[in-house]
């Protein structure tokens, strides 16, 4: 496991749980709400981009017969890192939706995804941090 390292994810992890706590503080802050979808999706994207290096180096999965991210988080599921797959496909799905088209309304739905995304993140880490 010397070629797999977290800590980019437990930084990340780390900016976006103070972003939450400071945005629940001022909630009508949109500047807040939107800094928390940044570093939302920032994390969201170390966690599958570091999901799917543990699937090939500590694994040895060829990652080349998973060909999407639902592939993904199904496979790491059977590994047991992630507790519910889809529960993962929503927070992707979220991550993506305002860098493609932003309105408040959905703005509001990915920073309560992104609140339910923080615990599983968390646990993820842990996990990972319980293999190393």
């Amino acid at each position: 496991m010397q070629d797999f390292k977290i800590d980019a994810l437990v930084n990340a992890c780390t900016q976006f749980e103070q972003g939450i706590e400071i945005s629940m503080q001022n909630p009508e802050n949109a500047l807040m709400r939107d800094g928390v979808i940044q570093r939302f999706e920032y994390t969201m994207a170390l966690s599958w981009k570091l999901i799917e290096r543990y699937l090939k180096v500590v694994v040895a999965i060829d990652t080349h017969t998973i060909h999407s991210r639902k592939d993904l988080f199904r496979e790491v599921a059977k590994w047991h890192l992630i507790d519910n797959a889809e529960s993962w496909f929503k927070y992707y799905k979220a991550g993506n939706e305002t860098s493609h088209d932003y309105h408040l309304d959905k703005a509001n739905e990915v920073y309560e995804q992104a609140k339910l995304f923080l615990h599983d993140v968390k646990k993820l880490i842990k996990k990972f941090q319980e293999l190393m």
